[in-house]
Order: structure tokens, then C-alpha cells, then sequence
């Protein structure tokens, strides 16, 4: 046959093609690239692959944050986050010293916020009522709930309520936190079932559609499960939540878990006590129970949701998981890192971006609360 031969590409796009092709074949895994055209890929596992050794190294104070927030990312690791207390006294003890270590910030804040602290009960459960003095008049009538962080099983009385207590100072929402019973003594379910006793006494005398939940770490994964729950029972729903950093699964899975591990100056690494606590917690319960690891539940229906967390923090992956589910199920949902900070950094008292933290969530809760 005459005339030229046929080419699929000119020539020239043909190059450039074969010289794209080079680097993309150095970034493929082996058995991507070396397959035959008709195999099917490999089904490959995590534990198939080979993990990435990193070089020693040591990681500098960043100068993109405040210097008060520097002080903190300088600290050492707390002494004792690797000592798993082995009996309920020794789980106690550790409860107490969580205690008495937030006694100053907590006096702190009262003093500085302008705000009023009542204990009380609700349905048979200890709360605290934060209040602002100055209360604006689109908040009188919205009401915040909160739930504690601390693993479970820290931070109980009033050392508990810290967060209520910023989120009312910076916030100027009317806040009840929940000083839920609490592991050993108390595992799973039992915080769960005064939170949810306390918020159905709540919405008996407030319309939902004018409160909000939050709390950070154990209390942000609390106030997933709490909106699972009340999905179970048709309970109506809150106008909207603010799980900061949130304990959403307790098995230990996530990439920053161990990305994270010795990078993060709160909790350090999962060998540490909080694992032992979400075991402590579970209490012999499947960890993977969506009421203990609400990750591992429907998010279908969920009110809209403001996520915190930061670029060192230890659970950085169950904030961006939570999001990610959120989104997949429609949710209106945000995201917000703050640069430099552990697990729930953005609770420390008078930083800069503790009170841009909280100027977020007020921000958002206010667009999504009734009036």
C-alpha cells in the first residue's frame, strides 16, 4: 500500500507522551506497573505494604503562631502520659491529680471571662450552668450543652467544665455541662445515659431548634454518639454540634495515630494511657460499637457540624474522618486546624487562638441556632 504510515499520534505528542509516562512509572507501585495489561490489580492491605522508615530528626517551635501558643507547643511530653494506672484507686488518683492540675486555670477563667458558675442537677445528674453577665439579647433564650473530654475517666467536678466556661466567656451562649459518672466505677454506657438524661430533660423545656452540643475529645466523640442515640430513639435533634477533636473511634485506627505519635505533646502517643482508657471505657464492649466509636455509625441526618482540631494533634485523623463522613452523608459540616497545636490546644486558656477558636464555633452555631 502507498502513502505514509499510520501513527495514533503525531510525533511530537507522541514524545512528550513517552517522557510524561517516565515519572508517572517512578510514583506507581511496583505492581501497578509491572502487571500485565489483562491482570486485574493486585488487592493489596495495609499490612502488605511496606511502611516508611523516617529518618531521626527534631521539630522546631513553628514562628507561624502566637508566642503564647509557642510556649505551649515547647513543652514537654506531661510526665506520667506513658504510666497506665493498673487498679480503679490508681485510675482515681490519676482523676484527682487531672483535678487539681486545672484548679488555677479554672479560677483564672471564672475571674477573667466575666461569667457565673452554678452547680446543680438535672435528672439525677451533677451539671454546671455557665452564664455570661453580659448575655446578648439573640442568645437569651439558646442554650449550649456540653460534655467533657478527658478520656473518660479525667477532669471530674468542676474541672470538668473549663470549656463550658471558655465557650460562655468568648461565646456569650448560655452553656449546662454535664459532670457525667465516669470509669472505672461507671464505664460504658453509663456517661452516655446521664448525657442523654440531661439533654431529654433539656428539650422538655427549650426548643432544640435553639440549642447546640459540644465538647472536645472524649466529649466531642460523646457528642456524636449522644445524636446517634437520640436518631434511635426520635428524639428531636439539636439545631446544630462543635465535636472538637473528637474521640470518634476508640480502636486506634487513623493515619495521624501513628503519623502523630511523639509529635503531639498532649497525649503523646496511643501506648500511653488513653488507650488504656478507651479499653477501661468500652468495658469488655466492642470497641467498634458505634455508641463507643460513633465513627462506625450513620451520620445520616446529622445537624450541621463545626469540627476542630490541629496540625500536630494526635486525632487529627478521627477530626478529618468525622468531616469526611459528615459530608458524605450530606451534612453541612466545617473543618478548622489551627497550625502548630497537640490534642485540644485550642482549650488553653488566654492564647490567641484559643479565643479565634471559639469565635468560630460561636460564629457558626449562632448562623444555625433559632433566634
Amino acid at each position: 500500500m502507498g502513502g505514509k504510515p499510520f501513527q495514533a499520534f503525531p510525533r511530537g505528542a507522541l514524545s512528550r507522551r513517552l517522557l510524561l509516562m517516565g515519572p508517572m512509572t517512578a510514583i506507581l507501585p511496583p505492581t501497578l506497573v509491572d502487571a500485565p495489561a489483562t491482570a486485574a490489580p493486585a488487592a493489596l492491605t495495609p499490612a502488605d505494604l511496606a511502611p516508611r522508615a523516617l529518618p531521626l530528626r527534631t521539630l522546631p517551635v513553628p514562628g507561624t503562631v502566637s508566642p503564647a501558643l509557642q510556649a505551649f507547643i515547647a513543652a514537654p511530653y506531661p510526665p506520667g502520659w506513658d504510666v497506665i494506672p493498673q487498679t480503679a484507686a490508681a485510675w482515681k488518683e490519676l482523676a484527682a491529680q487531672s483535678a487539681a492540675a486545672a484548679a488555677p486555670d479554672i479560677a483564672a477563667i471564672r475571674q477573667r471571662l466575666d461569667i457565673k458558675v452554678e452547680a446543680g442537677s438535672i435528672a439525677g445528674v451533677r451539671v454546671f450552668t455557665v452564664t455570661p453577665n453580659a448575655l446578648p439579647p439573640e442568645n437569651r433564650d439558646r442554650l449550649l450543652v456540653h460534655v467533657r473530654g478527658g478520656g473518660f475517666v479525667l477532669y471530674p467536678g468542676e474541672a470538668g467544665a473549663g470549656e463550658a466556661m471558655l465557650m460562655a466567656g468568648y461565646g456569650r451562649f448560655k452553656v449546662v455541662s454535664i459532670d457525667f459518672r465516669m470509669a472505672p466505677d461507671f464505664p460504658f454506657p453509663a456517661p452516655l445515659d446521664d448525657a442523654m438524661a440531661v439533654y431529654r430533660a433539656l428539650i422538655g423545656t427549650h426548643d432544640p431548634r435553639k440549642m447546640a452540643i459540644f465538647g472536645s475529645s472524649a466529649g466531642g466523640g460523646l457528642a456524636l454518639s449522644m445524636i446517634l442515640k437520640a436518631k434511635a430513639e426520635d428524639l428531636p435533634l439539636p439545631a446544630a454540634i462543635a465535636p472538637g477533636t473528637p474521640w470518634s473511634d476508640l480502636t486506634g485506627a487513623g493515619d495521624t495515630i501513628n503519623a502523630h505519635a511523639y509529635v503531639d505533646n498532649v497525649l503523646v502517643a496511643n501506648s500511653g494511657w488513653a488507650s488504656a482508657a478507651a479499653r477501661l471505657y468500652a468495658a469488655g464492649h466492642d470497641l467498634r460499637d458505634p455508641l463507643i466509636s460513633p465513627i462506625y455509625g450513620d451520620f445520616t441526618g446529622f445537624p450541621p457540624a463545626i469540627v476542630t482540631s490541629g496540625t500536630r494533634d494526635l486525632f487529627l485523623s478521627n477530626a478529618v474522618r468525622t468531616h469526611r463522613k459528615l459530608r458524605h452523608a450530606g451534612v453541612d459540616a466545617v473543618l478548622q486546624v489551627f497550625e502548630g497545636q497537640s490534642h485540644a490546644q485550642f482549650l488553653m486558656p488566654f492564647v490567641p487562638e484559643t479565643e479565634d477558636a471559639f469565635g468560630e464555633i460561636a460564629r457558626f452555631l449562632g448562623t444555625h441556632l433559632a433566634a
